[in-house]
Order: structure tokens, then C-alpha cells, then sequence
């Protein structure tokens, strides 16, 4: 897909050479010098996609009566023109004028513009990344008119907006692989209105780590509190998509699911992520003793097996850190059962499960679209943000990497994939492992 885009944009630009070198756009060059505007009623491209959609419109109006305008023996054919009407539609560079033709029987059916069709597809798209990127519905109204002139109400912006919401119907429900040795979940959370009241929800976001290395966004849950119940309904919906078992769950220590995650995957492993964790333990450590926190708390996270981290612990409890910041302590020792399956894992895959970094990472992205909003009417214009955010991300940097194609390695500033497709660090390494802790379940899918 995205080769195809540069090849089309590559096209593109070609031809604009071409025709600035022939002489064919000095005329244009010489109006916009003067001061003549490019967009808007009365802009330079507005007459130029009038003429062209007037011309688009002529040439399938022939092809469906059979002859060309002026044709002599035009009386020969059963159909014939019957002038044109006035119709204006909304585009990405202001309002157009058209005069769409007709004809005599009533027969003709343009495809360019279609019959009823208000805004051309431009403008619909133009409306949907606007939105993605955290755009109200109220300032992209302002944006077109202040932009373009083109002015629409809020109803039909909201109507296009609301289109795609069966393609993330569709995206929720999509199915899924048998095995992710992997998953991570997040949050953010979202204002969302309830009733006559405005309500803090959480966005949950799953992100799967395939048989290759590969991480797929699999699906988004709105939920005002966390808990078993909640997590036992994300967890059945994953198992019937096609999610037959998980290996590793990691997670920032979320309330009743472990309890969910083994009602429907019993051998799974849940897994605290532990950056959530050295987090939580630090969080009333002062400033001028945080790096002396974090070195002892390294001895903990970093040890070779659960003994060696439990004596870690001790030691730092009964040191004057521990005894200056206990709470430090207490949150490794209240999180102890959901912390120590990471030790038992070889260096290779503790670097995949330390921490939900990936998601965290799209979680920030995610945070900077929805914070401009205020508050969401529902819980599916959440779902719908979302969901175009995550696409907008991705293809912005697609479009990014696209301009640097070819460049040498250390001349690319372009950023990787954020989550969806992105390919997990020395994942070959890490499958090794889980084939030789997990053989009767991963073996059959390598």
C-alpha cells in the first residue's frame, strides 16, 4: 500500500514538472503572482475542478448517449443532451459550481458526481483526518470555512464522522489468531457523559504479540471501573474471536484479572508489568533520593531467581531507605505473586515482558488527540476516536518513511511503526525461549 502511494505520487509529480516546463501553468504562475487567491469561491483552483468535473460530466453524458456534443447525425439516436442544472458541491478546496448535464429521457446516471452527492469523496476524507486527529466537530466546521469557505453544518460532519463506525464494528469483531504468546494491556482514561453527569472511563487497549514478532492492536473496551466481571466479559470476547491461548499477559496489576485471565486461559501467565511497578514504588520517594532508590530496587527486578529477589527486598527493607520510604517496600510485597513469574524467565524474554512500553507508547499518542475533546457524548464516539487515531498515526508515519526510501540508513529521521505491525526486538531469540517453556503448546504452531 504504501509503495503504491509513492508510485502515484511519484506520477503526479512528474506530470506537474512536465506541464511547468512546457509553459502550460505560467498563466496560473502569473495570476497567483498578482495576488489571486488559490482556494475558496472565487480561487484559482475552484474554476479549475469546475472545469474538470464539467468536463468529467460531458464525457460520460457521451458515453452514455453514444455520440459527441455537436455530433450531425445526433437525430439518429433514441437519447439525446437536454441542457444542463445548477448544482454546487462541497470540496476540499471551497464550494464548486457546477452545471451538470442531462439528458432527454432521464436515463443518465453521472458517476462523478453522483445524483444527491453533496461533497466529493476529498472532503469526506479531508473531514475523517481532521477528526482522527482530535479535531471537535465544532472546530473542523470552523477550520473548512475559515480554510476553504466551504461551510457545513454539524449534523453533516457528525454523518460522516458516524460512517465509520461500522468499519470499526467490524475491526472489534474481526477474528483473531489461535495463539498470542503475548499480550499487553493498558489504559487511558477518557471523559466520558453519562446521563446529565460527566463521567472518567477507562479506554482499554489490547495489543497482541503473534507467532512472528508481530503486534496487532486487538480490540478497545470502554469501562468506568475495572473488575473481575469486566475483565471475564474482554477476556470471553478474545476466546470467542479466536483466541484460544495466551502464554503471557502483562499488565500494570489491574483489578480481578488474573482471576478473568484464568477463568478462560488457566495456563496463562499474568504478568505485572514491572516498569508500572518500580513506578508505583517510587512514587513518594523524594527527588534527591530517587537514584539511590532505584539502584537498590535494580538488585530486586534484575535478580536471578525469586530468592535471590526476596533477599534483595529484605535487605533494602532493613536498610535506612527502607526504613525512610516503607512504601516502597509494601508495594513490591503486595504485588509479590503477580512480579515474580518475570523471574523465572531467561534475559531474553524479560526484555519482551518488562514493561508495556509499546502500548504505553500509543497510549501517549492516543492521550495528545483526546485531550483537546473535553468530554466524549458516548462511549462509542471513544471507540470511534480511537480507532481512526490509531490508523492516523500509523499511516503518518508510513507516509513519512515512504520520503526517505532510498535515503542511506543514517540520513533517516523517519519514525518505525508505533504498535500495529511494528515487529518485536530479537523476537526469534524470545520464541526460543517459550519453545523450551512451553512446548506442548507452541511447538504446534511454528
Amino acid at each position: 500500500m504504501d509503495q503504491t502511494r509513492q508510485q502515484r505520487r511519484d506520477r503526479q509529480n512528474e506530470l506537474a514538472d512536465r506541464l511547468a516546463a512546457s509553459g502550460a501553468l505560467d498563466e496560473i504562475f502569473t495570476r497567483i503572482d498578482a495576488g489571486e487567491s488559490l482556494t475558496g469561491e472565487t480561487g484559482l483552483l475552484n474554476a479549475m475542478m469546475k472545469s474538470a468535473l464539467e468536463r468529467g460530466l460531458n464525457a460520460e453524458l457521451t458515453g452514455h448517449l453514444g455520440y459527441e456534443a455537436g455530433d450531425p447525425d445526433a437525430s439518429a439516436f433514441p437519447n439525446s443532451r437536454n441542457g444542463s442544472h445548477a448544482k454546487t458541491v462541497a470540496t476540499e478546496i471551497g464550494d464548486v459550481e457546477l452545471r451538470v448535464p442531462r439528458d432527454r429521457d432521464g436515463t443518465f446516471t453521472p458517476m462523478l458526481v453522483r445524483k444527491g452527492q453533496r461533497r466529493l469523496d476529498g472532503l469526506d476524507a479531508m473531514i475523517i483526518s481532521l477528526y482522527a486527529g482530535g479535531m471537535t466537530i465544532r472546530d473542523i466546521q470552523h477550520h473548512l470555512a475559515t480554510t476553504v469557505g466551504t461551510e457545513l453544518s454539524h449534523e453533516t460532519i457528525s454523518k460522516v464522522t458516524e460512517e465509520v463506525a461500522d468499519e470499526v464494528a467490524r475491526w472489534q469483531q474481526r477474528p483473531l489468531d489461535s495463539l498470542y504468546p503475548v499480550i499487553y494491556l493498558d489504559a487511558i482514561i477518557v471523559k466520558v457523559r453519562d446521563g446529565a453527569h460527566v463521567r472518567n472511563k477507562a479506554a482499554h487497549i489490547a495489543v497482541g504479540v503473534d507467532m512472528d514478532g508481530v503486534k496487532h492492536v486487538l480490540g478497545i473496551w470502554i469501562q468506568q471501573t475495572e473488575g473481575a466481571k469486566f475483565w471475564a466479559g474482554v477476556c470471553a470476547e478474545l476466546r470467542n474471536r479466536g483466541v484460544a491461548d495466551v502464554l503471557i499477559v502483562c499488565c500494570d496489576g489491574l483489578t480481578g484479572f488474573a482471576d478473568a485471565v484464568g477463568a478462560t486461559w488457566p495456563q496463562a501467565t499474568v504478568q505485572t508489568c514491572v516498569v508500572h511497578l518500580i513506578r508505583a514504588s517510587m512514587r513518594f520517594v523524594s527527588y534527591k533520593d530517587r537514584k539511590a532508590v532505584a539502584a537498590v530496587l535494580k538488585h530486586v527486578y534484575q535478580a536471578s531467581t525469586a530468592d535471590a529477589a526476596t533477599e534483595a527486598l529484605d535487605r533494602l527493607a532493613d536498610s535506612e531507605l527502607g526504613h525512610r520510604y516503607p512504601s516502597t517496600v509494601k508495594t513490591f510485597r503486595d504485588a509479590w505473586e503477580r512480579f515474580v513469574p518475570f523471574l523465572a524467565f531467561p534475559p531474553e524474554l524479560r526484555r519482551v515482558i518488562y514493561t508495556t512500553n509499546s502500548i504505553e507508547s500509543l497510549n501517549y499518542q492516543l492521550r495528545k488527540v483526546t485531550k483537546n475533546r473535553g468530554h466524549f457524548p458516548n462511549d462509542q464516539a471513544v471507540m470511534k476516536l480511537l480507532w481512526l487515531a490509531i490508523a492516523n498515526i500509523e499511516d503518518k508515519r508510513a507516509r513519512q518513511r515512504a520520503k526517505e526510501r532510498g535515503l542511506p540508513s543514517a540520513e533517516r529521521r523517519a519514525p518505525g511503526r508505533l504498535v500495529e505491525g511494528a515487529v518485536t526486538t530479537n523476537w526469534k531469540r524470545a520464541l526460543a525461549q517459550l519453545s523450551l517453556i512451553y512446548p506442548e503448546r507452541i511447538n504446534q504452531h511454528l
